[in-house]
C-alpha cells in the first residue's frame, strides 16, 4: 500500500512525455540556466554511459571530452531544469553501464553506430 501511495505522489512530478534514448546514444541535453533575472538554454552533448533509479528519481550520466579531459555530468530525467533531450546518434552496446569508456582515450572511445 505504501508503494502505491508513493507512486501517486510521484506521478504529479513526472514529465508527461519523456524523450526516448538508451545507453550508448549521443545526446544533446538542453538545460535551463538562470543568470540574474534572465533565463537561457545551454546545450550539453555527449554519450550516455549510465541510467539509474526509477520514477522521479531516475538519473542519467552523460560523458564528453573537453580539452582532452573527460567530463561527466548527471542529470535528473524528470527535472524541470532539463528542457529536452535530443538523441543525435544511436550506438551498438552490450553493457548496461559504459564505465569502461573512462579508461579509454581518443578514437578508442568511439562506439559503432546502430543502423536503423
Amino acid at each position: 500500500m505504501s508503494q502505491d501511495l508513493m507512486n501517486k505522489v510521484e506521478a504529479a512530478y513526472k514529465k508527461p512525455e519523456v524523450d526516448q534514448f538508451e545507453i550508448g546514444d549521443t545526446v544533446e541535453v538542453h538545460t535551463k540556466i538562470l543568470e540574474g533575472n534572465k533565463e537561457r538554454i545551454q546545450v550539453y552533448s555527449g554519450t550516455v554511459i549510465a541510467r539509474s533509479g526509477s520514477g522521479t528519481r531516475e538519473m542519467f550520466t552523460v560523458r564528453r571530452i573537453v580539452g582532452g579531459e573527460g567530463v561527466e555530468k548527471k542529470f535528473p530525467l524528470h527535472s524541470p531544469k532539463v528542457d529536452k533531450i535530443v538523441s543525435t546518434r544511436k550506438s551498438v552496446v552490450r553493457r548496461a553501464k559504459l564505465y569502461y569508456l573512462r579508461d579509454r582515450v581518443g578514437k578508442a572511445t568511439r562506439l559503432t553506430e546502430r543502423r536503423v
